[in-house]
């Protein structure tokens, strides 16, 4: 863990600690709070001596994207708001300090073939050696519930044993993103996959003490590493590798893990829509099954009919750039 190295380095350490005993994880916090310990430590400046037009010279420093920067700015505007409860500080030099109109954010989506075909490339890519068979499968289950369920990358790897109700099909998700709990039915093609993943499991480690359900080589806990460079160089062998793209004020991104999480969103609702139903009659029960914390962030998804959409619209602004 990366420490802060400014003069108040002490102060940032005990916010981070704070917001930890609060119940937030400092995942995100820690590096959207460095930027200002580092310009703190060139510029020298103390807490006392901060004002507003210190972090207009600040912002200008930033070279990230407009979200990234208010990111920033609202992390560091609760670092002040914690010196105001502990009485180090009598005002917030950030209060009303605006912030910068944000690009619209484009994910990017697998149709339901390209998923298949992803999947299936990587199932391929399993070595069969007793060394190595386990320990790809493993990685391929972790990348497979992804897909088929909408986990963010967290979640699958912070399964554990006990997590996975056989009897009734259904998994636990434990304290996630924002502390939500939730459980989620699966498909019988989900349990059947999870009940072959246990029984080689069993079978090739059979005094496995772990108490993780997807476990890493050694045992403990798989890594996201090793998911995204499964995901990733699949990617590439299959030809779905794409750039990303900040094109105008819209930014397209590139394929990564979590887009199997936008993706599952997206193409559960388009099998909705093509059932002639509605589906924001499926929101509540989707951003459930989802754990979003407003049911209103899982109906940004109906703004993207399906992957073939998103193409066009990307294709027609690279175009309409070029054309300029």
């Amino acid at each position: 863990m990366k420490p802060f190295n400014s003069r108040i380095a002490e102060q940032l350490e005990a916010y981070v600690a704070y917001r930890k005993d609060l119940g937030f994880t400092d995942k995100h916090l820690r590096s959207t709070l460095r930027p200002f310990d580092l310009f703190v430590a060139q510029t020298g400046l103390s807490l006392q001596q901060i004002n507003p037009l210190d972090f207009m010279d600040f912002r200008k420093s930033l070279k990230q994207e407009p979200r990234s920067i208010n990111a920033i700015i609202i992390a560091t505007r609760g670092f002040f708001d914690y010196l105001i409860r502990i009485r180090l500080l009598e005002n917030n030099p950030l209060k009303d300090f605006p912030m910068q109109r944000e690009n619209a954010f484009v994910p990017f989506i697998f149709s339901p073939s390209q998923t298949k075909r992803m999947l299936a490339a990587i199932h391929r890519k399993i070595r069969q050696h007793p060394t190595h068979f386990l320990n790809d499968l493993t990685v391929y289950t972790a990348i497979f519930l992804l897909a088929q369920c909408g986990m963010r990358l967290s979640e699958p790897l912070r399964l554990k044993n006990h997590h996975y109700r056989k009897d009734d099909g259904t998994l636990y998700i434990e304290k996630t993103k924002f502390r939500k709990d939730r459980l989620i039915a699966l498909s019988s093609h989900v349990i059947q996959h999870l009940n072959n993943y246990l029984s080689v499991k069993n079978t090739l480690r059979t005094e496995d003490e772990s108490q993780w359900l997807l476990t890493a080589p050694k045992g403990g806990q798989l890594r996201s590493n090793r998911i995204y460079a499964a995901f990733h160089q699949t990617l590439e062998n299959i030809g779905l590798k794409r750039n990303r793209h900040i094109i105008g004020n819209t930014v397209f991104a590139a394929p990564t893990p979590h887009s199997l999480r936008h993706s599952f969103a997206v193409n559960t609702l388009n099998r909705i829509r093509s059932r002639g139903q509605d589906p924001q009659i499926a929101l509540p029960i989707l951003s459930a099954y989802m754990g979003h914390r407003k049911y209103r962030y899982t109906a940004v998804y109906l703004k993207f009919t399906d992957a073939g959409q998103r193409q066009q619209l990307l294709d027609f602004s690279i175009k309409a750039l070029h054309d300029i």
